[in-house]
């Protein structure tokens, strides 16, 4: 982890700092911050109607990624997410990260956290001995896949992902947590469809960081 300095060589006023910014200066973040800073990416978020099927909102958090402040912002969010749910002392020790849209995120925050991370991919694309899990999406099966020396029995274990909806890839990346010893502490999203009741079929707390999509407009499963 960063050691916070708390102050500015320069001394500038901390109103005119940003929420990561002040983030970053302080002795330990605060999660009042957290608000603000969800608007902030909120905003952010494009979607787009009708992909990539008829009748599908797409929620689109690439745009995030562009803005390297805004990036910093995301980053910084999910850290405070993480301590307003967990607390200080229950931080992860592996951040493990769902292909593919995990992968975008995971690792920053993982260096946040000073956390190690963890890629948890579809089959056949890790090398040496793995662990697989099943799981259903809306054309059939597929499985998940993680290297069977990736976690360390009793290491802490956050999954996450952008978002949440039916759950099926969520619950079998919570399987093979578990299936290598691993303490599983949840899931961290972005999003949810929480129309679909996905979170039902997870068998440890999850955590959206932003407003979920409600049954009036539809995105895409995952």
């Amino acid at each position: 982890m960063t050691d916070y300095t708390g102050q500015h060589p320069k001394g500038p006023d901390p109103s005119t700092l940003d929420g990561a910014t002040q983030g970053r200066k302080s002795l330990s973040p605060t999660t009042s911050q957290l608000p603000g800073l969800k608007i902030r990416l909120q905003k952010a978020l494009r979607q787009f109607p009708d992909f990539p099927s008829p009748g599908i909102l797409f929620e689109d958090i690439l745009p995030i990624f562009q803005d390297p402040a805004l990036h910093e912002t995301f980053i910084h969010a999910l850290e405070l997410h993480i301590i307003e749910n967990y607390g200080q002392d229950d931080k992860p020790d592996v951040i493990a990260g769902l292909e593919a849209r995990g992968f975008l995120f995971g690792p920053s925050l993982a260096l946040r956290l000073g956390a190690g991370f963890v890629p948890i991919r579809k089959r056949g694309k890790l090398p040496g001995p793995t662990e697989i899990a099943a799981f259903e999406k809306e054309y059939g099966a597929d499985h998940f896949e993680i290297q069977s020396d990736a976690i360390k029995k009793g290491q802490k274990v956050l999954v996450v992902d952008d978002i949440i909806a039916t759950g099926g890839s969520a619950a079998a990346a919570g399987q093979l947590v578990q299936k290598l010893g691993g303490r599983l502490l949840g899931f961290v999203m972005i999003l949810e469809l929480d129309f679909l009741h996905g979170r039902d079929k997870l068998h440890a707390p999850c955590y959206t960081l932003l407003s979920s999509q409600s049954a009036s407009v539809a995105s895409e499963p995952s």
